[in-house]
């Protein structure tokens, strides 16, 4: 995979107030994910080449990918592959990349979602809908000790693109 060919397509920043070492254990650690991000366990294997799953609340694999950079508590970036079929192949892996730093007295925390081709709005917007929901319970855990509860619907305009591409969703 030439991570070269991949572009930034939606690009989150937040500021928390935690350390950088509390903000990477959050982001690697299945305890802390699943408090945060509605009850999806983070699994990494911290090394190149390692495994990174992301497993639904009934225990079955929905993101599966492998670490491309691990610069623990600096950055991380990974495959981010949805288990659903078709997805990849259709359109193209997605490497997601957290970048942690130290801003004063909290942590400046950027995720960037990038692909190898350009992709449709109407694709990007189920990361547009998710990652915002994601990042700010996560900054709600670590500021207070409480995950945020986003009542969110599934990704419409992405459900009807995919659909449309003749990709087939559990949803």
């Amino acid at each position: 995979m030439d991570v070269a060919k991949f572009k930034p397509a939606i690009v989150y920043t937040i500021y928390i107030a935690s350390t950088p070492e509390r903000v990477w254990q959050a982001l690697t650690s299945a305890e802390f994910s699943r408090k945060y991000f509605s009850g999806f366990a983070i699994e990494a294997d911290l090394r190149l080449g390692g495994a990174f799953i992301a497993r639904a609340p009934d225990g079955s694999v929905h993101i599966d990918g492998k670490v491309i950079e691990c610069d623990p508590p600096k950055k991380l970036t990974v495959t981010w592959n949805v288990n659903w079929p078709e997805l990849v192949e259709k359109l193209g892996p997605t490497l997601v990349t957290y970048e942690i730093e130290e801003a004063g007295e909290t942590v400046k925390l950027t995720m960037l979602q990038s692909h190898d081709r350009p992709l449709s709005d109407d694709i990007l917007s189920g990361g547009r809908q998710g990652w915002p929901a994601i990042l700010s319970s996560l900054k709600s855990l670590l500021e207070t000790g409480n995950a945020m509860t986003i009542p969110m619907k599934p990704p419409a305009r992405m459900l009807a693109a995919l659909k449309a591409m003749g990709i087939k969703t559990p949803m």
